[in-house]
This record gives structure tokens, C-alpha cells and sequence, in this order.
């Protein structure tokens, strides 16, 4: 008999299909809940401040778009006509400020509206905490909100979750940026607190189980994993299985969760609005107190995802593509909870830098430029201070990379896997992309790209250096070569361009 594959994700039809409202669409687990209830045969109905957001999003054409500005009840009444289910997944902490009471005014407003309208449930997403008076001030936001909910006269599940494992999650991109940042992490206090990791996938899981849970329910449950570790195991963990050199967690006596904050901002990039409130949440224990939900919900017939599983499976689908694209109503196609989505922050998956430059040249045709991009580098040079060049190719070539003089096969063609130099051809799409991958030797990945779009007057000319570093050294690499960029890449666009018009001047 074959066993299941614990990283499967199954999605059954609902049994009743409900009018479900979701609030905080755009976020991260918004953003990926949708598409699920819509495989489960519901009609979704999104409320968000800004439908711009949801440009580009797969499922956007299949449910119903309503402006909803939370902070004035603007458009919320309007949005709960009709609807059986609402889906609360709004939380103000990156927003900086007082948003303790903003959380609370927008679920009060929130809770009116749907009691109005005769909604039935409203499931909402909180943190996992000790039943105390003294929590952070993030935790103390969430339980008040619940508490707003089950006081209503509409029932309300409340679930309460640790850190969530799935690219995009902000308590997921801090380990993994601490991790990838720093062997060595002198660490506060807090990484020996004990805590219960979810992955995104049991998460949703959970969300889209409760519409369909018959009984009268009106409670609060904590959600985990049963896979309990202290913060200091889970960065070891997730160095390990990211195959990462041993990563050694050293716990230093800074109990003040705002100077612990500032810290993890300056080594990751969250922003410190995100990071202040988070580790703030992180000095309490975050684990399961019971598991009284497997009386209204059973776990996934797979089973709940360990940590090491949830974090593997996070990986993996980075690896395998980096926008989630493959959601189809019709084909009933579902994306995968675990990979990016295109409106995830700008600090989800792994760290990127980029030089972006953009041009129009008026005059020539998109093949007169691309007779230059394609011949590019070995004999022809790469169009900017050849010395510079020259330099960098001696230096890695002395560190055992491919260097300069590897040059090309042909001087004035390419085909995907075809050295140029220290790079090598990943994308080759004639008179329109040139992808190259840098082989030289260096602590992180590097590309180069040209992108060619021909218009009526001429081409649209785009020219980006890409980089994901690798640790603290791959980040000083960045800062020491990206100042040379300002001077090399301006005078490599214009002599391209040059040296296109040539091209049409002999045609």
C-alpha cells in the first residue's frame, strides 16, 4: 500500500458551498486562501483598500471585488449583504503606530456590519500565547479582536497559531534571513523560549475546514503542529535543511524586547515597523495548550507538517518556481500554499538585489539592437571600461572561477547553455531576452539580463544586474561592486546603442 505524501494538498469539494467574505485578501494568508475556497466550490467575494493590489493575481477574475476601507467602514455594509462566512484575516502590525486600536475599531466595525447583515460565522487568525494578563502588545491586539468576535451575536471561530512556515510568512522570512545572514548569532533571550511551528499549509487547512464545521461552535483553539522547539532549534533546523553550514545560536542576556527588535531589523531586512511587534510577541512561549480543535476539525488526512517537513516543503516549491501562477477555475488547478505569491513583501524568499535600467532608443529596430546584445562579451567586449573587466576577470580566474578568456563559441550567435566568458546563456528569445547566469566566483547567484520591446518609434531597452547573496559576505560583495554599476552600466547602454545604429546604417 502506498503511503501518503505528507506534502500532498487535497481540496474537496464543500459539501454546502457558502457566500464567503474575505477580509485582508492581499496578505499572506489572504492571498492564498482564496483560491482554495474557491476549489471547494464556494463563491468568494474579497474586500481590500486597494483592488490595485490584486493586479496580476490568478484567481482575481474569479470572485467579486469590493473596495472596503476598515479604518471608516467605508463599503462594509455593502459587502456583507448576503454573505454567509466572513474570513477576518486583517492585522495592522507592519502599519507602525497605534495599531492596537486600530485592530480593535476595525474588528468592532467589522463585527456590526456582519451582525446587520445576518452573517452566520466569522473565522478569524491569532497568535498562540499563555493565558496571562501581561502580553506583548501584539498579542494583546489579537486577543482582543477575538474577544470583539465571540462577544458578537455572530459565531465565531477563533484559531490561534505560532510561527507559520511557508515563504512570505513574517515570523518564517526572520529565521530564515537570521540564518542565511549569520553562522555565528549572538542571539536575546528569547531563542530559548519554546514554540509550536505550523506550516501554511495545515494553517489553511484549518481556515477552509471551519466554514464546513456544522455544530454551533463559538470558541477559541490553538492550531500546531505538536512539534515543539525552542527558537534557537528552529534556526539550527532550518540551516540544516537549507544545507547550510552549522549554525551556532550563542544567547545573550538582552531581555529588552525593543533593543532585540531593532536588532533583527538591522540584520534582516523586515521593516523595524514589522520587527519591533514581532520579537515583542517572541519572549512569551508559543505553544499549544490543548488540542480541543480535533473535536470540530480532524487534521489532514497526511497528517500535520513537522517543522523540517514544512520548512522542506517552503524550499522546494522556491526552487521549483517563484510566482504562483497555476491557479485555473475551470481545470481546477490549485497553487501551492508554500511558494511566493507576486503580492507577498518585498522581504519574503530570499534576498535580492538588483540594478534596474531602463531606456528608449528612437530610430532603430529591435534586430539591429539585438545583433549587438547577442555578440556581446569574448572578442566584442562587454561596451564599458574594458580595463574594469579585464580586472575582475584576472581576480576570478586567481580564485579558481572561469575568468575572461573562456570567451564564446561563435563571436555572433548564442544558444541556451553557451558560454560567454564568466557567464553562461539561460534565456536566449531572439530579438527580445538574453539571461546570463554568472559562473565567476562569488558568495551568492548572479545574473545579467537584456530585454528587448520593440515600439512604433524604435525599442524600450531594459539592462538589470540581479544577485541573491549568500551570508554576510555575499552582502559586502553587493555594497563594494554595486557603486561600480553607476559608472559601468550607463556607459554599456550607450555604447550599445551606438554600436545598434551602426547596425542599421549597414542594413
Amino acid at each position: 500500500m502506498t503511503e501518503p505524501n505528507p506534502h500532498e494538498e487535497t481540496i474537496r469539494h464543500s459539501p454546502s458551498p457558502r457566500r464567503i467574505l474575505v477580509l485582508g485578501a492581499t496578505g499572506y494568508i489572504g492571498g492564498r486562501l482564496v483560491p482554495r475556497l474557491l476549489q471547494a466550490g464556494h463563491e468568494v467575494r474579497v474586500g481590500v483598500r486597494s483592488p490595485e493590489k490584486l493586479r496580476g493575481v490568478p484567481w482575481v477574475d474569479d470572485v467579486d471585488v469590493r473596495t472596503i476601507d476598515l479604518e471608516t467602514g467605508e463599503g462594509l455594509a455593502d459587502a456583507m449583504v448576503g454573505i454567509d462566512v466572513v474570513h477576518y484575516l486583517v492585522h495592522s502590525m507592519g502599519s507602525g503606530g497605534d495599531f492596537e486600536i486600530r485592530e480593535s475599531r476595525s474588528a468592532s466595525r467589522a463585527i456590526e456590519a456582519a451582525e446587520a447583515a445576518g452573517v452566520q460565522r466569522i473565522i478569524y487568525l491569532g497568535g498562540l500565547h499563555p493565558d496571562k494578563d501581561s502580553l506583548s502588545k501584539h498579542m494583546r491586539s489579537r486577543a482582543a479582536v477575538g474577544r470583539i468576535f465571540l462577544d458578537s451575536t455572530v459565531e465565531a471561530i477563533i484559531f490561534q497559531a505560532g510561527i507559520i512556515i511557508g515563504s512570505g510568512s513574517a515570523s518564517f522570512e526572520m529565521i530564515r534571513h537570521l540564518a542565511t545572514t549569520l553562522r555565528w548569532m549572538p542571539a536575546p533571550n528569547w531563542v530559548s523560549n519554546r514554540v509550536e511551528p505550523l506550516s501554511v499549509r495545515d494553517v489553511l487547512y484549518y481556515l477552509l475546514s471551519a466554514v464546513d464545521v456544522e455544530d454551533h461552535v463559538n470558541g477559541t483553539f490553538d492550531i500546531g503542529s505538536r512539534d515543539v522547539l525552542t527558537y534557537a532549534e528552529v534556526m539550527r533546523a532550518f540551516a540544516r535543511i537549507a544545507g547550510l553550514k552549522p549554525r551556532h545560536v550563542i544567547a545573550v542576556p538582552l531581555p529588552a524586547p525593543t533593543l532585540s527588535g531593532i536588532w533583527v531589523g538591522l540584520v534582516t531586512p523586515l521593516p523595524f515597523s514589522l520587527t519591533l511587534p514581532l520579537v515583542q510577541s517572541l519572549q512569551e512561549d508559543a505553544v499549544t495548550d490543548d488540542a480541543e480543535v480535533d473535536a470540530i476539525i480532524s487534521v489532514p488526512e497526511t497528517g500535520l507538517l513537522t517543522y523540517e517537513q514544512s520548512v522542506r516543503l517552503a524550499l522546494q516549491r522556491e526552487t521549483e518556481g517563484a510566482v504562483d501562477t497555476n491557479w485555473d477555475a475551470d481545470s481546477g488547478l490549485l497553487a501551492q500554499s508554500a511558494k511566493p505569491l507576486p503580492n507577498d513583501p518585498h522581504w519574503a524568499g530570499r534576498r535580492v538585489f538588483s540594478d534596474d535600467r531602463r531606456y528608449r532608443f528612437t530610430g532603430i529596430a529591435a534586430e539591429d539592437l539585438w545583433q549587438v546584445i547577442v555578440g556581446i562579451g569574448g572578442d566584442n567586449g562587454w561596451y564599458s571600461l574594458p580595463i574594469a573587466w579585464k580586472v575582475r576577470g584576472v581576480w576570478d580566474k586567481v580564485v579558481g572561477g572561469a575568468g575572461l578568456n573562456r570567451g564564446r563559441r561563435l563571436p555572433e550567435s548564442l544558444r541556451v547553455g553557451d558560454p560567454v566568458d564568466w557567464w553562461r546563456a539561460e534565456i536566449v528569445e531572439p530579438h527580445s531576452q538574453l539571461l546570463l547566469h554568472a559562473e565567476m566566483k562569488v558568495s551568492g547567484e548572479a545574473w545579467l539580463e537584456f530585454t528587448i520591446d520593440e515600439t512604433a518609434d524604435g525599442v524600450d531597452y531594459r539592462q538589470r544586474a540581479i544577485f541573491i547573496p549568500r551570508g554576510i559576505r555575499g552582502r559586502l560583495y553587493w555594497a563594494f561592486v554595486s557603486p561600480f554599476h553607476r559608472l559601468i552600466f550607463p556607459a554599456m547602454a550607450k555604447n550599445i546603442e551606438k554600436a545598434a545604429r551602426k547596425n542599421r546604417r549597414r542594413r
